[in-house]
């Protein structure tokens, strides 16, 4: 299997952190968790229930696709947990790398909600969950992405994630 930069995407509380976290260790990539780069105001704002907007995650992504180039430019393979919730914020990230692949995890509304009332410790609270969802772009068939429905297990859909990269 070819090992390459994929980014594992969705709405808060799709299950980006840990999926993401089993894919780099199946690939043996490097695994990077999205939120740790946002600024202090982007956090403080979601913490506060304010959806962000184009203009506070445009640093946010031009960032992380900074790390997407050097990890291509280096030779070696990230997994990357990051929502890229809308096309526009896709190609930002595809500047870093045109090859990029997408994990679309996606699932519906309720049982993500669910998900985000049984963890603690993240800055994301479920009241945003209905703003991601109304940003949510899912990937066009241009994209090379793969399209996964979080009601399976973390393993079955480690499973099928890897059997279609392959």
């Amino acid at each position: 299997m070819n090992t390459r930069n994929i980014v594992v995407m969705g709405v808060a509380g799709c299950g980006k952190s840990s999926i993401g976290k089993l894919l780099a260790e199946a690939l043996g990539a490097r695994f990077i968790e999205g939120d740790s780069f946002h600024p202090p105001e982007n956090i403080e704002r979601m913490r506060a229930g304010i959806p962000l907007d184009d203009a506070s995650r445009a640093g946010w992504l031009a960032n992380l696709a900074e790390q997407l180039r050097q990890a291509r430019a280096d030779g070696r393979a990230i997994v990357l947990a990051c929502s890229a919730l809308k096309r526009r914020y896709r190609d930002v990230l595809r500047q870093g790398d045109p090859e990029l692949r997408f994990v679309h995890l996606g699932g519906e509304a309720e049982l993500i909600a669910a998900r985000m009332r049984e963890r603690s410790g993240h800055f994301m609270p479920e009241s945003l969950l209905t703003s991601q969802f109304a940003d949510l772009e899912a990937p066009g068939a241009d994209e090379r992405a793969i399209a996964v429905d979080i009601g399976a297990p973390p393993e079955a859909l480690l499973r099928q994630i890897l059997a279609t990269l392959k």
